[in-house]
């Protein structure tokens, strides 16, 4: 039980660590139209955004019949947009991270966390609900995710550290600074000397990268 709260914890330590790095830039201008955010030579186009967005809320509906209830599922993650948005960019900063210290995920490895997060919570369509609804994740998108948890606590590994670390932060700001990271001001922006995000939040790595974790050690 100390272990899986030293996870947990530190799974939540990540989400702030990321949110406190140096990692987004706005743009300044509109030299990329059509583009949420450019991350390397890689352009987020609003439509991309917009798709991933509808895959969420259509998922929501389908769950969620009442009127009532799909109201208040909206109003609760009403920063959508905006959060998955800095989702996409920073699954690129962090593969890119990854990739600079030689970090790779197999397709096993998401199958066993998968599988172990799966009996967890009573099968595949529960998980997949319990995704959806605490952290905005539609099911087709499950995977991705997943991988995401992995490339981080494979990277900080690899770096000697874990992810509540200045290091593995360093390694992701630099990641960043190599792609070169141009986001749309509408979705929200950097302040680099305050080291601090303006109008968006990033639920990036989430809580339950303790419950994967932990089903890989036993």
């Amino acid at each position: 039980m100390h272990r899986r709260h030293r996870r947990r914890r530190t799974a939540l330590l990540l989400s702030a660590a990321i949110a406190a790095a140096p990692l987004l830039t706005a743009c300044g201008n509109d030299a990329h139209p059509g583009a949420a955010a450019v991350v390397g030579d890689q352009r987020i186009t609003v439509s991309q955004l917009e798709n991933r967005v509808d895959e969420v809320r259509a998922a929501q509906r389908a769950v969620v019949q009442d009127e009532a209830q799909y109201a208040q599922a909206v109003a609760r993650t009403g920063s959508l947009t905006r959060d998955t948005l800095h989702g996409m960019v920073l699954d690129r900063v962090l593969h890119q991270a990854a990739q600079d210290a030689g970090v790779t995920v197999s397709r096993k490895e998401i199958q066993q966390m998968r599988g172990g997060l799966e009996q967890q919570a009573g099968g595949a369509k529960a998980l997949e609900t319990a995704w959806l609804q605490e952290y905005g994740v539609a099911p087709q998108r499950l995977e991705e995710n997943l991988r995401l948890q992995l490339e981080a606590q494979k990277l900080a590994a690899k770096l000697g550290t874990d992810t509540t670390r200045p290091e593995f932060w360093q390694a992701l700001s630099e990641a960043s600074e190599k792609l070169g990271v141009d986001l749309n001001p509408r979705y929200g922006s950097w302040d680099v000397e305050k080291s601090s995000r303006v109008d968006a939040k990033t639920p990036w790595v989430r809580e339950v990268t303790a419950a994967g974790s932990q089903q890989q050690t036993t």
